[in-house]
């Protein structure tokens, strides 16, 4: 045999001991998960939660990488340039998605094109809250006060363009009121604001303000996604309570960079579904007040990034902080 006739052979054993390699199933490593916020808040907490879930049902860990900075456009701008091979996913939330584009002059992604959505994690109502001891007694009556008394309620949020500043500004412009913005650079010290009586008014987190609500330290007037919360079944949503149109959502996504191949995009999609249909994740989200849980495909969650660009694209605008990052 000469060495001419020699190079199909060693071309098929290359391609035979190669098979085995390429056929490896999905995750055969490690898989990172960046989440955009420091260790130990309730987003880090949510994603541990789902790691060690994914870890137990596809044998193979499930790492997490904290890497907060720029309103979560760091770990994004990151990702968004990460190998699209599933092993690098982010923890995304309504801010990565739908209010930096607006927001952020110079954003280092487009959240459309260099992301693929792959499950919803969480999509948590904020709760319109007031102290306990507050006159104001419903969203009809703290409407009422706003007109009467234009631009002498404090509002406060977790800094100027947060989803508290924006959903606030939403109800502000569907009711024709006008309040003051107090901005905190967090929840927490907004809400001991608000229990001492110098804030009237917040739309808190679920996670931040349900157990001052169950405790009656805050009452709640109203919940601000499209459904009542588990979380507070008693409390009507904005529309039941008369402001047609609201609806407001903390949302967080598992997204990859945008070439991730598809099945991967469908196990990691079936896979989280089931991790949210066990009995002890739903009971642990309904402690922590958050959901209702849904269960979108993939194009489902594209079609809604882009619906909530469009829908909080104005708001921002209207608020005052587009391009001011």
């Amino acid at each position: 045999m000469t060495p001419r006739s020699c190079i199909p052979i060693i071309a098929a054993l290359a391609v035979i001991a190669a098979e085995p390699a390429q056929a490896q199933p999905y995750p055969s490593q490690p898989v990172t998960i960046v989440v955009p916020f420091a260790a130990g808040g309730g987003s880090d907490l949510l994603a541990r939660l789902v790691a060690q879930k994914l870890e137990q049902r596809l044998g193979q860990s499930f790492v997490i990488e904290n890497r907060p900075g720029g309103g979560t456009t760091l770990a994004a701008t990151a990702v968004a340039r990460a190998k699209p091979d599933g092993y690098t996913l982010m923890q995304a939330t309504s801010t990565t998605m739908a209010i930096s584009v607006t927001m952020v002059k110079k954003l280092g992604y487009d959240p459309v094109r260099d992301f693929v959505p792959v499950a919803l994690l969480t999509a948590s109502p904020f709760v319109l809250t007031v102290s306990a001891d507050s006159p104001v007694k419903s969203v009809a009556d703290l409407i009422a006060f706003a007109k009467a008394k234009p631009g002498e309620l404090n509002y406060g949020s977790a800094g100027p363009g947060s989803m508290h500043h924006l959903s606030t500004e939403l109800m502000l412009s569907l009711t024709g009121t006008r309040m003051q913005h107090v901005p905190y650079k967090a929840t927490p010290p907004a809400l001991t604001d608000l229990l001492a009586g110098r804030l009237q008014v917040l739309f808190g987190d679920g996670p931040s303000v349900v157990p001052q609500i169950r405790e009656g330290k805050l009452r709640a007037l109203a919940v601000s996604t499209a459904k009542r919360s588990a979380a507070t079944p008693d409390v009507p949503t904005m529309q039941e309570a008369g402001i047609a149109g609201f609806e407001s959502a903390a949302w967080q996504m598992l997204i990859a960079p945008t070439g991730t191949p598809s099945e991967i995009v469908s196990l990691l999609n079936k896979e989280v579904r089931a991790v949210f249909s066990e009995a002890e994740v739903k009971e642990e989200l309904l402690r922590r007040g958050m959901g209702p849980q849904m269960t979108p495909s993939p194009e489902q969650l594209r079609n809604y990034v882009k619906d909530e660009i469009a829908r909080w694209s104005p708001i921002v605008k209207r608020a005052g902080v587009a391009g001011t990052r």
